[in-house]
């Protein structure tokens, strides 16, 4: 039994002592990479973020970081959240993808790249302003909305907010943190008039025009 074990190992030997090699020369050459890949780049989507924390609540191992404050801005509504922090602290992320799983709005998504490494644990982080500003490329990883349509983050533009999400309301969509955005082109054939949050309905029953 010990010898017939030594020989198929040595089969295994063999058998690829014959393949071609298959090592890439990075970062001059580079594997194709999954739509789906969960990488480190994480794309949040402030104007969908409502600020609820169902994301750092679902987190195994507590790296996300947010402290929201009154907007002060809906007041008759209940209010709502500005969003003041949003930190990952990547050097603890195990890229479970579970934070995106919880969003409610489809805000956050994981990322596409895996270049963020740092020489120091200081710099493994990712802040609300770099989130901010980074472009948009998310994985479609627990997104079927993004891979029913065939988008490639490796290799397709960047998406907006407007793009990404599965829902087809209309009234968040003239809404960031609760604020309300400047007046634009109609979304999804909705007006200025049906955008009006709830429970400001006119007295004929339908919705006011936005003040």
């Amino acid at each position: 039994m010990y010898g017939l074990a030594m020989v198929k190992g040595l089969m295994v030997t063999l058998k690829n002592l014959t393949r071609k090699p298959f090592t890439v020369q990075y970062p001059e050459e580079r594997l194709t990479q999954h739509p789906r890949f969960r990488g480190e780049e994480f794309v949040w989507y402030e104007e969908r973020c409502t600020g609820c924390a169902s994301c750092a609540k679902y987190c195994p191992l507590g790296i996300i970081k947010i402290v929201t404050s009154p907007s002060e801005t809906a007041i008759d509504q209940g209010d709502k959240y500005r969003l003041e922090v949003f930190d990952i602290e990547l050097q603890r992320c195990m890229f479970c993808g579970l934070c995106v799983e919880a969003c409610p709005y489809d805000a956050l998504f994981m990322g596409s790249g895996f270049e963020q490494g740092k020489y120091s644990r200081k710099g493994m982080f990712i802040s609300i302003d770099q989130l901010r500003q980074s472009e948009k490329h998310p994985s479609t990883f627990f997104r079927p909305q993004l891979e029913s349509t065939g988008y490639n983050p490796h290799k397709n533009r960047p998406l907006d907010w407007k793009e990404v999400g599965r829902e087809s309301w209309n009234w968040h969509r003239q809404e960031k943190m609760g604020m309300r955005l400047a007046s634009g082109p109609d979304l999804d054939n909705g007006s200025a008039e049906e955008l009006e949050p709830a429970g400001t309905s006119s007295s004929d029953g339908s919705n006011g025009a936005s003040s």
